[in-house]
């Protein structure tokens, strides 16, 4: 006869209770790695591109990702996963401000289009100089040679002939003098580092270039640079809640992600606000896609066709990067990096109208980040995805 053992119905309840609190943890922390709009999910999931981003953050320990796209200046797709803060366990969210570092550059290009649009500025116009938009302004003078020369557009081009990143033999200025307020370190620079080329010449990617023409800005409208920015373009396209970053931890805005280092990098050890008109504004990836829609030949461009076409056109040094976009065929993008932030913007012309932006509050120097970082996109596409009637845009978020 076989013997019965009893029953431990303290043990069952025991590993029932494990086995409960365990589904919690998976589906909370489900639900917070695909945060969408607001708290809510977006109306209509998109697996496509729920697997490349998920695949993207658990390859490269991605704490928060936003991406939004667009189709025929429709947002069809707005999602954001992981956490803005792990800490204290704050979800990112569509509402989540990240920084944009490089992106913020062609929000630059976009207001000196606006101003040459009203005639307050040409591409031709010098910088330096007697007669020039910012004279003496910066440095002491006489300047160094060449430096009168340096045009408008040789700013937004990287042809003004130095003070770049590419590993020349001055190091990039911007990142340098981390106490120097702007202007000091505007004069600083041209009154120590020559340029290496004559400008127009040569192509060499230049934040520099780009934080000048942040105080051109400034000289032309009389207002500080965040301020002329919102009035003549974020504004006019509905965009609010964009703004330049603080420096360290203490200064995180509000709805602000926090930044988390990889292979030693701290996010916080850096002048964020001094980067301004080249890598200083934070923004949600929504935003920024509603930002592109107004720049990308439909008729509700806040500039004319003829600004936009110049805004996309390179130069003889670099026909494939133009005034703060680089050129790939039909196809314009740019991508951004600081420590703490890797960034991604593109326009497609192709299989339909796009537009696409990718946020992360981190990066790291694993080979492939960014590439595959760009793939989550294409990888998406190639998988003929039915993207949802909607436009989220008009959506109370």
């Amino acid at each position: 006869m076989k013997r019965i053992n009893k029953i431990n119905y303290t043990a069952l309840l025991r590993c029932g209770m494990l086995l409960i609190t365990a589904l919690v943890s998976v589906i909370t922390l489900n639900s917070f790695r695909n945060a969408g709009t607001g708290n809510q999910n977006p109306p209509q999931q998109i697996p496509a591109v729920d697997q490349q981003v998920n695949s993207f953050m658990n390859k490269y320990n991605v704490p928060g990702l936003s991406i939004a796209i667009t189709k025929d200046n429709r947002l069809v797709y707005a999602r954001s996963y992981g956490w803005a803060d792990k800490e204290n366990n704050e979800p990112a969210t569509n509402q989540s401000l990240y920084r944009l570092a490089s992106l913020s550059k062609q929000i630059t290009s976009a207001v000196i289009m606006k101003l040459i649009e009203e005639g307050k500025l040409n591409m031709k116009d010098k910088v330096f100089g007697p007669g020039a938009i910012l004279g003496h302004d910066f440095g002491t003078f006489p300047y160094k040679a060449n430096i009168k020369e340096i045009t408008i557009n040789e700013l937004l081009h990287h042809t003004c002939g130095g003070w770049s990143n590419d590993g020349s033999k001055y190091p990039d200025p911007m990142f340098s003098n981390p106490g120097l307020h702007v202007d000091e370190l505007i004069g600083w620079t041209l009154d120590h580092i020559p340029l290496d080329n004559p400008p127009g010449t040569h192509y060499a990617y230049s934040n520099f270039g780009y934080c000048v023409l942040g105080r051109v800005i400034e000289k032309v409208t009389g207002l500080p640079y965040e301020k002329a920015a919102k009035q003549l373009i974020l504004h006019p396209c509905g965009i609010t809640d964009m703004q330049i970053g603080g420096n360290g931890l203490q200064h995180r805005r509000p709805n602000e992600v926090r930044y988390y280092g990889q292979n030693g990098e701290d996010p916080y050890n850096m002048n964020i606000s001094r980067l301004d008109s080249h890598g200083g504004w934070i923004a949600t990836a929504t935003d920024l896609a509603r930002f592109m829609c107004h720049m990308n030949g439909s008729p509700d461009d806040i500039l004319s066709s003829s600004s936009i076409q110049l805004m996309n056109t390179g130069s003889p040094a670099n026909p494939k990067y133009a005034c703060g976009w680089t050129i790939n065929g039909p196809n314009t993008w740019h991508t951004g990096s600081l420590p703490g932030t890797q960034t991604e913007q593109a326009i497609i012309k192709q299989k339909g109208n796009f537009t696409f932006v990718i946020l992360t509050n981190t990066r790291t120097n694993e080979v492939g980040f960014q590439r595959d970082m760009d793939r989550i996109f294409w990888n998406a596409l190639n998988q003929d995805p039915e993207w949802p009637d909607v436009d989220l845009f008009n959506t109370k978020e």
